[in-house]
């Protein structure tokens, strides 16, 4: 079952850009909006994917869980800026 439209996305472009969108919408034979909300979703599923999920093979992971569990390295400069008076205080 298709997913109503009921909501609208405005944008606003140059005459150029609305004629670029407009070549490439009519090569794959959609209309500029349909181009606009494939392409756009499609970009949107690999931002959101590079932040929620990440594979790794037997040796990544159990290098990733070596550094996890790893004690915490001592940073004195992070230690003096952290222990010194804020400019706010």
């Amino acid at each position: 079952m298709q997913e109503q439209k009921t909501e609208r996305i405005d944008i606003r472009a140059s005459l150029t850009a609305k004629a670029v969108l407009q070549q490439a919408a009519s090569s794959v034979n959609k209309t500029v909006s349909e181009f606009l909300l494939d392409t756009g979703l499609s970009a949107a599923s690999e931002v959101l994917a590079d932040r929620r999920v990440f594979a790794l093979n037997d040796e990544q992971w159990n290098q990733f869980q070596k550094a996890l569990d790893a004690d915490p390295k001592d940073k004195p400069a992070l230690e003096k800026l952290l222990s010194d008076r804020s400019v706010f205080d």
